[in-house]
């Protein structure tokens, strides 16, 4: 089943066919130029031929966050220039959360600006990265720290690109599902959090109703001044954790930082007396079945307050964190002390 939505200027598809061939034919852009990393281009990049029936180039980088930065950037731009892209040219990011990100960037800022469309290929993009205008790079090791706000014209999912993903990849992405739960819907958090193989969901739908919970919320604060920030529960402490982590010889994948940040921000919504210390340990509980004990990955309350110390949502050089008022409704504008902090990081560890 396919759907539609309209978010404020424009449209989200979701597994309906022919709708990439209507939009570039009402775009009628010069030329298109496809996105791709290595993974895309051998497992996706046959879907989008059968779906234009339009000649195209392609820009190919290599994946993963570690080429997530300007030196990337530059080579996209170079490429465009080669391919002599004009401000009627359009770009298809074709892949993951940092082809989604990056590419969105670099078509924000060629030109001061060309079209470009979303097609997210992994679940992480697809119900997070994709959706809401966000895009940016990283730079000097810290994540997501030179980026704008821009939005595509329009976001095209395609659920049957999450058969190629290795498990892995499908429990990152499943961290920003329990997060839409946690922050907007107790109903959702139930079901998903109480799952034993998450394989056997019904990606159609819990990818249609997380991409919901998002569109409403960036909808109501396209650029994150209020609203938009409870979309941070579980990353202020989990981006450090993961920046953190690509200084050593087993970096996380986002999700599983992610899922980290949600225990342990959990635990201060549990001190704040927001939520109480059944709903925490439920909390700790699922996570942890699903992703483990990460304890050996983390770093010290030292290390990660130097990284929360650049976060975007800081005021006046004090760190913001985006907490839980109840399971099911988040909240933001929190400040918190290095001592609530440790007592958060020890319970996870011990």
């Amino acid at each position: 089943m396919g759907y539609t939505f309209k978010n404020e200027s424009y449209n989200i598809l979701i597994n309906q066919a022919g709708g990439l061939e209507l939009l570039v034919n009402e775009l009628n852009p010069s030329q298109i130029i496809v996105l791709v990393d290595e993974n895309t281009e051998n497992f996706c990049l046959h879907y989008l031929i059968s779906e234009l029936h339009r000649p195209f180039k392609t820009i190919s980088i290599r994946s993963g966050e570690a080429n997530k930065n300007i030196d990337t950037c530059k080579f996209v731009w170079s490429s465009l220039i080669k391919f002599k892209a004009d401000r009627k040219s359009l770009l298809i990011n074709l892949g993951g959360g940092v082809i989604g990100d990056l590419g969105g960037f670099c078509a924000g800022t060629y030109m001061r600006g060309i079209d470009f469309i979303q097609m997210p290929t992994t679940l992480l993009s697809q119900v997070d990265a994709s959706v809401g205008g966000k895009l940016g790079v990283d730079f000097d090791g810290f994540k997501n720290m030179v980026g704008l706000f821009q939005n595509p014209k329009a976001v095209i999912i395609n659920t049957d690109f999450l058969k190629s993903l290795p498990y892995k990849e499908l429990l990152s992405g499943y961290a920003e599902l329990l997060k839409h739960g946690l922050i907007a819907s107790q109903t959702v958090w139930e079901e998903l959090s109480s799952v034993e193989d998450i394989t056997t969901l019904d990606f159609d739908r819990i990818v249609h109703d997380s991409v919901m919970i998002k569109k409403t919320v960036t909808e109501e604060d396209p650029t994150e001044k209020g609203l938009r920030k409870i979309l941070n529960f579980g990353h202020t402490i989990g981006h450090a954790v993961e920046t953190l982590s690509f200084e050593t010889d087993r970096p996380l994948l986002h999700g599983e930082a992610i899922a980290i940040g949600i225990i342990l921000e959990s635990h201060l919504s549990m001190q704040k007396g927001y939520i109480s210390e059944e709903d925490y340990q439920n909390i700790k509980t699922a996570i942890i079945k699903l992703y483990g004990n990460k304890a050996k990955s983390l770093p010290t309350i030292e290390q990660i307050t130097e990284i929360m110390l650049l976060d975007k949502k800081n005021d006046q050089g004090k760190i913001q964190f985006s907490l839980l008022n109840q399971i099911g409704q988040g909240n933001y504008n929190q400040e918190v002390d290095q001592e609530a902090l440790q007592a958060a990081l020890s319970d996870y560890i011990q």
